[in-house]
């Protein structure tokens, strides 16, 4: 495997930790980013001279531009950057303040989109490089009491779509890595939850949380299998634009893309009755 530079956002914990010292026990340069100051020496301990720490709030476009400009000067080409930093907000829609909605897309799609406008000049300029973002399996199909970080990895995967389609040409590759659940502590004290507040909702909704905090630490999928699968992909010729990680994964997407099609089987007739005659037919290019 050839040796590569890392970006990695979210580095302190969970999924983005176990992909950083995957890269570094392969002997990968890693940049990753962290909130706390505190926490800057102990990811660079690591691997001394390997593992670069960078404190950042991905909502800071400025900053994020400042970090990665910084980076590809002084640590040197960013061959690989995974906007990995995030977090779930978990609560019914019609309980969840819209300010808590606004705060989720700001980190995990605004946060995620400002990391990989930052990089993608530098990987232009080269023709070659390798664009990733930490989606979910929750951004290709959705549960109750989730409806913010669902729609905002709907969101993230949409735009991982386009863009990959924008620059193909250009040699860069572009993956959305779907996680299912995995032991972290993703569904613990990372985990923001809306306030309960309507009664109807409780005999959908309690059992689903209850159940959800009690797996907590218990999880199906292994971080540092995902973080081999990962490294994985890295040199293959045509990676993948999607990289579902786990089994629970692989079954729940698997459902929610069939509801999709069944819906669009059976209302096709329906469909088509909305055009006009001899209107253009677009492509997906």
């Amino acid at each position: 495997m050839n040796m590569k530079n890392f970006l990695i956002t979210g580095v302190s914990s969970g999924l983005g930790q176990a992909f950083a010292k995957g890269a570094l026990k392969s002997g990968h340069t890693v940049v990753g980013t962290v909130r706390r100051e505190a926490d800057v020496e102990a990811f660079e301990a690591l691997a001394p001279g390997r593992a670069h720490a960078r404190q950042l709030d991905v909502t800071d476009d400025e900053a994020v531009s400042a970090v990665v400009s910084e980076v590809e000067s002084v640590i040197g080409p960013i061959d690989v950057a995974i906007a990995n930093a995030g977090y779930g907000l978990e609560g019914i829609f019609e309980e969840t303040p819209l300010s808590a909605v606004r705060a989720q897309f700001e980190t995990n799609v605004f946060g995620a989109a400002a990391t990989l406008q930052a990089v993608l000049p530098h990987m232009r300029k080269r023709r070659g490089g390798h664009l990733m973002a930490v989606t979910s399996m929750g951004g290709l199909m959705a549960v109750p009491g989730m409806s913010a970080y669902c729609g905002s990895k709907f969101a993230l995967e949409g735009m991982l779509e386009s863009i990959r389609k924008e620059v193909a040409a250009f040699g860069i590759h572009v993956t959305a890595i779907e996680p299912g659940s995995f032991r972290t502590d993703w569904a613990g004290r990372s985990m923001t939850r809306a306030e309960r507040t309507i009664d109807d909702y409780d005999e959908l909704f309690t059992p689903i949380r209850e159940a959800r905090i009690a797996a907590s630490g218990n999880q199906l999928g292994n971080p540092e299998k995902a973080a081999e699968a990962l490294l994985h992909i890295l040199d293959v010729p045509e990676p993948p634009a999607h990289l579902v990680l786990g089994s629970d994964a692989l079954r729940l997407i698997a459902a929610a893309r069939q509801a999709v099609d069944d819906d669009i089987r059976t209302w096709e007739k329906l469909s088509r009755t909305t055009d006009f005659p001899d209107g253009a037919q677009l492509t997906s290019n």
